[in-house]
């Protein structure tokens, strides 16, 4: 796969055809790069799986060629598998103040922050990792100091444009750079690889400004008890919710672990000055309700998260009821509508009152609607267009759109390897793709025997035998039989599937009984069956045996 060592290639690992696990690699003169390495989440179509991020192992077999990883922005979906996926990486890590402070943070929770080499850039600098010459351009987002990325090679330009809007009034950091991308466009553009995630959305995205204006409105309005969730990682609309707070004589508590670390990340980096210090959640109960606006993690309906187990009346500190309100300033990921609506349902029944998106202007996307995507295409002007950070709907979308604006489209899933140059770019060989999950603090393959063992748990219970067996083979006393999941204690074909397993290992000839694992084996079968004729399903089968 690396026998081109004079092309251009593109290879995305993770984020191409899905939205989130980000993971993008550059190939020119044998050498790679990263950009981005994000999470993903399982949502309700896994629900054994919490978190997790595109396997790196492609790019980690040849780790001694990658000569750095490029953060584009500290959204999760962009940033946070780092801290997981770098003991398998080991390369520097280049990202702007605000990325940096967010990863160092990430980093300390896995005691590598004195491992990993984490070069600080400012924004619109610049980055030599020969051959690939790097600048960032400002852009506009849902989180300070994201950057669009030129990727300078002696094969042709690149612009990977990370996460982006054209707002005209983002409120938290500068305008998204037109000037420099205009100014890119003469200079001509090889390719560009594009934010698709809002390309099925006719207009324009909308701006801070307005939800700003119409945040501040709403609150000033409401009696009780207001919590407003959001995600933690916009600093903009965290500022707009403490100026809306403000406005009404409110003192706005956090609570929500994420919501702390982005307020101090936030801080560090010069943001968030003119917004006092937020009340500690254990300090709520002690304001008035018609004087406290509290900020709370949980938009997607996470079930650990703060806003889920509030609730649910099992937050240690916060409780709302009949009279309260609370806001959805967020739009609902693909995927976690079962989850909020299990949380909206949970708040309704306690009297709290919501206003979401569908009926408010709480809420802009951070991704460019078609008309942004069309201006983009004007002043770039790319020769191909590689839409990524999306469904294979929206990529769909963003590729006849870019074929309307004059660029070649090329449609990529995660693992083709995307040859840019020499020649007219084609799909030249494909990598290994797989997903690893992170469970508890360790990471397991999504495919592999552990989550699989899980899954069929999940649908379809488990059930252990404990059996004792002299060295003459001979079977002592009664088997035990738990079967969780699938049979209570007491239940009365527990007692008669262990007669029948019992029953089946007497059967057995007894050079069998005398050798461990063809008892196991046999054990195992035998239980099945029985499992299998009372209950027609199949469980994981596991046998415990003891040789006394």
């Amino acid at each position: 796969m690396d026998a081109a060592s004079g092309d251009l290639a593109f290879l995305p690992l993770g984020g191409t055809g899905e939205i989130g696990m980000n993971l993008n690699l550059y190939r020119c003169g044998g050498k790679w790069l990263a950009v981005d390495c994000g999470i993903g989440f399982g949502g309700s179509e896994m629900p054994e799986v919490d978190v997790m991020m595109a396997d790196p192992g492609f790019i980690a077999e040849r780790r001694d060629r990658l000569v750095g990883l490029v953060i584009t922005h500290a959204h999760e979906d962009h940033i946070g598998a780092v801290a997981w996926l770098w003991p398998q990486l080991r390369c520097p890590v280049y990202a702007t103040p605000f990325a940096a402070a967010v990863l160092r943070r990430k980093l300390g929770e896995v005691q590598l922050q004195r491992e990993v080499k984490l070069h600080v850039v400012e924004p619109g600098g610049t980055i030599d990792l020969a051959p690939f010459a790097l600048t960032f351009v400002r852009v506009s987002h849902s989180i300070p100091e994201a950057q669009a990325l030129i990727i300078r090679t002696p094969h042709g330009t690149i612009l990977h444009t990370g996460d982006f809007k054209l707002d005209p009034k983002p409120l938290v950091g500068p305008t998204t750079d037109e000037a420099a991308l205009a100014r890119l466009g003469e200079e001509g553009v090889l390719a560009m690889v594009c934010d698709s995630t809002n390309a099925m959305v006719e207009g324009h995205s909308g701006s801070e400004a307005e939800v700003r204006q119409s945040l501040c409105a709403l609150i000033r309005d409401i009696k009780g008890r207001v919590a407003v969730t959001c995600f933690a990682s916009n600093v903009a609309r965290v500022e707009t919710i403490a100026y809306a707070a403000r406005d009404a004589g409110r003192s706005v508590a956090v609570v929500g672990r994420s919501l702390r670390n982005l307020d101090a990340a936030a801080r560090e980096c010069g943001y968030l000055r003119d917004v006092p210090e937020f009340v500690p959640e254990d300090a709520a109960g002690s304001i008035p309700d018609d004087n406290l606006l509290i900020l709370i993690t949980g938009s997607q309906g996470e079930p650990r998260s703060a806003l889920a187990r509030v609730a649910m009346d099992t937050h240690p500190n916060i409780a709302l009821g009949e009279g309260d309100t609370v806001i959805f300033s967020s739009r609902m990921i693909p995927g976690n509508e079962r989850a909020i609506g299990t949380v909206q349902d949970n708040l309704v029944r306690r009297g709290v009152r919501l206003m979401t998106d569908m009926d408010h202007l709480v809420h802009v996307s951070g991704h460019p609607a078609r008309d942004e995507l069309r201006k983009l295409y004007r002043l770039v002007k790319p020769r191909y267009a590689v839409p990524v950070h999306g469904e294979w709907r929206h990529l769909s979308a963003h590729a006849a759109l870019a074929q309307e604006a004059g660029a070649t489209p090329m449609l990529l899933e995660d693992g083709d390897i995307l040859q840019l140059a020499p020649g007219r770019p084609e799909v030249i060989d494909s990598a290994p793709v797989g997903r690893l999950v992170l469970d508890g603090a360790r990471l397991v393959p999504l495919a592999g025997k552990v989550l699989s063992a899980r899954r069929r748990m999940l649908f379809n219970g488990v059930v252990v035998a404990s059996v004792a067996v002299d060295e003459a083979g001979r079977i002592l006393g009664r088997p035990r039989i738990s079967a969780p999941g699938l049979f209570d204690g007491d239940d009365p074909d527990t007692d008669k599937i262990t007669g029948e397993f019992a029953a089946a290992l007497a059967d057995l000839p007894a050079p069998l009984r005398r050798d461990d694992a063809g008892l196991t084996d046999a054990a195992r079968a035998a239980l099945r069956r029985a499992i299998g004729r009372r209950v027609q399903k199949r469980p994981l089968v596991d046998i415990h045996l003891l040789r006394v």
